[in-house]
């Protein structure tokens, strides 16, 4: 990483004229910031555990968009009492050396959209970019349309750079299980044939 890019995005964030290139930090492979929340999806494929997905997500340059994230997560966010999040969501595009989608637990089709602040919410920034692999960002319809769903990058997709939310990384050998998944085969509309479950999640 040069040295131009040792500020981090946070300081940058509050202070628009710090001279900072942005462009030039290496996303995938930042150095952890240990005030940032960790969180997990235990990942089955065909019913069988495929492992764990820990991934780091940046409160620290997109709080708003990381907290969202890490209530479906727990738990935390309810409707009518009842948990509401990823457990049991399947992912449900699954495109190699590109990416793999999930999210989806209001349809599962990739056409639901829920956010814990109402049905949809704001591009917050777009400060982090995409890359390389491991990078979570925000599926979205078009500006603004941001809500449940979301994609981890299976390598460097800078054409996504200031449209998605990059808002976490995965942590570690969580790569491992993104590929098990990038590599399962597809039929129609890039489904996985092998269902790709999310059978825990939380925060560590």
């Amino acid at each position: 990483m040069s040295s131009s890019a040792t500020i981090t995005a946070a300081a940058a964030a509050a202070d628009p004229t710090a001279k900072v290139t942005l462009a030039a930090v290496e996303w995938h492979q930042r150095p952890p910031n240990p005030k940032n929340p960790i969180v997990f999806f235990d990942v089955t494929i065909g019913s069988i555990p495929a492992g764990r997905i820990k991934m780091e997500l940046f409160a620290d340059v997109a709080p708003k968009t990381a907290e969202n994230f890490r209530q479906l997560c727990t738990g935390e966010y309810r409707k009518a009492g009842i948990p509401v999040g990823y457990k049991g969501c399947q992912f449900h595009r699954v495109i190699k050396e590109f990416m793999i989608q999930a999210g989806d637990f209001v349809k599962g089709d990739g056409s639901g959209c829920v956010c814990i602040y109402g049905s949809k919410f704001e591009d917050e920034n777009f400060i982090a970019k995409h890359t390389g692999p491991g990078l979570l960002s925000m599926a979205n319809s078009g500006p603004n349309t941001n809500g449940c769903q979301f994609f981890i990058t299976c390598g460097k997709c800078d054409w996504l750079d200031n449209k998605h939310v990059v808002f976490g990384r995965v942590l570690g050998e969580g790569l491992l299980v993104v590929r098990k998944i990038e590599n399962v085969a597809t039929g129609p509309n890039n489904r996985p044939k092998l269902s790709c479950i999310i059978a825990e999640c939380g925060e560590m």
